[in-house]
Parts: C-alpha cells; structure tokens; sequence
C-alpha cells in the first residue's frame, strides 16, 4: 500500500507538467467546436493552456486568471517563487496579450507546511474514492498549505467528492483550519 502511495504521489509531481487537464478553468467544456470561438474565449484557452503547461505547476500550486480584453491578470499561491515569474512569462508570450498583471502569492517556505502538504496529499488521494482525480495530468484537487491552514481548490463531480475531501483534509493531524473551496464541475 505504502508503495502504490508513493507511486501514485510520484506520477502526480512529474506528470503534471507534461499533458493538459481535463477541468477548464474558463468555464468551457472541453471540445467545443473551436472554428465558432470568440477571440476572448480562445485568449482565454491559450492562456490556460500556457498555465497548466508550466514546469513545476502541481496539486500544491493554485493558478487561477482573468481575462479583460487584452489585459490577463493572474491570481493564486505557489510554492515556488520560479513558478510566479513562469507563468508571468508564459502568459506574455500569448498572443493577443498586451498587459500581465501578476497578483499571485508566494507561499513562505516551512518545512512543517512541507510535512502538512505530503499528508494531506495522501489523505485526499490515498483512500477510495478520491484517487482517480490524481490521475488527471493535472489533479483537480489542489492542496494550498499556508502556516498550517489549508484550502482546497478545484473542481470535483459531486457534492460528496468535495464533502469527502474536506473530512479527509480536517483528519489530518496539525491543521489549524480546512477551508474546502471546491466546485462542482456540470
């Protein structure tokens, strides 16, 4: 068990930054016939897809944007001050983008935040019914770990995945707060 936890961690880390997800932050479903798009919506694709592409982006990152004309501001908490910068540059070299504004926040470096995100990684992830939102490119389920508080983002497919994951996250020894701001994908 402790082996296919790991192994299940290890693709979510390094897959990530490999394939795109199948959740939209956009809003957009997936397919939708590309030749009848508005220009917003495709800057709005290319800029998504420029995000979930970054290297280093994982489940303990939160990307978020928003597009208004040709200005994208950019929103969110990662771990790694690179990864800021990253998706600053990413998102510039769009086409059709003029102006970055890049409001996203660097979570401060704690190795018991470290502990908390690996915990919490296999309490989501590592009982029935949750894994197979880890199996996405991208999971679905981000963890966002900020001195022992948590908030979970992303989108899960019923109430009781988004309940499920907010119990699992509360078990965890030494969370001060869980804050479950998971939608419900349609």
């Amino acid at each position: 068990m402790r082996k296919e936890l790991r192994a299940l961690f290890v693709t979510a880390l390094f897959a990530a930054p490999f394939a795109a997800a199948s959740y939209t932050a956009a809003g957009s479903p997936r397919g939708a016939d590309q030749r009848n798009e508005k220009p917003q919506e495709k800057l709005k694709k290319e800029v998504r897809h420029q995000l979930v592409m970054l290297p280093w982006y994982s489940v303990f990152d939160n990307l978020a944007y928003q597009v208004e004309g040709d200005k994208v501001t950019l929103y969110g908490q990662v771990t790694r001050p690179s990864l800021k910068s990253d998706a600053e540059s990413a998102v510039k070299s769009v086409e059709g983008v003029t102006t970055v504004v890049n409001n996203i926040e660097v979570l401060p470096p704690s190795p018991m935040d470290d502990q908390l995100r690996r915990a919490l990684f296999r309490a989501i992830y590592g009982e029935g019914g949750l894994p197979r939102y880890a199996v996405q490119a991208v999971p679905s389920i981000h963890i966002i770990v900020k001195n022992g508080n948590v908030t979970l983002e992303g989108a899960v497919d019923s109430e009781a995945d988004k309940n499920l994951a907010g119990i699992r996250a509360n078990q965890v020894p030494n969370v001060f707060s869980v804050k479950n701001n998971l939608i419900i994908s349609s």
